[in-house]
């Protein structure tokens, strides 16, 4: 197996939860395979998350942090992002520190676009896994929901910027999960982990 530079963003903005947790049983699962890995815990990083006027020629100066971000991104070859969904999106930290990071000449050019007029991606050749976490049941989220958050990340965010393709894990239930579940989704985590996935 080829070794791969992972980077883990944990995005959930609270000190403990299922996310951290499958972040750390990816990342130990990785490097057990020799897999190169970097963590980041939403929860550790401090910035500030509003994007302001939304001004591409005038936006806020990076916090250190979120330069940080951005040089594990640009290193990377495959990201792992661990998060809930909450009011059918992402939390809005981890909403935050996109809007604020991914920004032009860094994460997509708008001096060069695409054939349909897109600007062109700027972290193209890397991979991503998602690992999503809800209480909406699965055939749910597929047939009254249309997977609009998965789309949203997929295409929106990660495709936008070059992470193609992008694979999801979805654990439904997660507030209150059935007995058992929990170590069976920590055991399908280490699989993905193992396979750098």
């Amino acid at each position: 197996m080829q070794r791969k530079k992972i980077l883990i963003l944990d995005g959930h903005p609270g000190e403990t939860s299922l996310s951290r947790t499958f972040a750390e049983t990816y990342a130990q699962a990785a490097q057990q395979q020799g897999h190169e890995v970097r963590m980041i815990h939403l929860s550790e990083l401090q910035f500030d998350h509003d994007f302001g006027q939304g001004n591409y020629k005038e936006f806020k100066p990076l916090e250190p942090v979120l330069e940080d971000v951005l040089t594990d991104l640009e290193w990377s070859e495959h990201l792992v992002l661990t998060t809930p969904m909450w009011w059918g999106g992402l939390p809005a930290k981890l909403k935050g520190l996109i809007d604020r990071a991914f920004i032009p000449g860094r994460t997509f050019d708008t001096r060069n676009t695409t054939r349909i007029g897109f600007p062109s991606p700027m972290l193209t050749g890397r991979t991503a896994r998602v690992i999503l976490t809800s209480d909406t049941p699965g055939w749910f989220m597929r047939l009254i929901y249309r997977q609009a958050m998965i789309r949203q990340v997929r295409d929106q965010i990660l495709g936008f910027v070059g992470f193609k393709p992008t694979k999801f894990t979805y654990f439904a239930g997660a507030s209150d999960p059935k007995p058992g579940n929990v170590d069976r989704w920590i055991s399908k985590v280490q699989q993905i982990g193992a396979q750098a996935a």
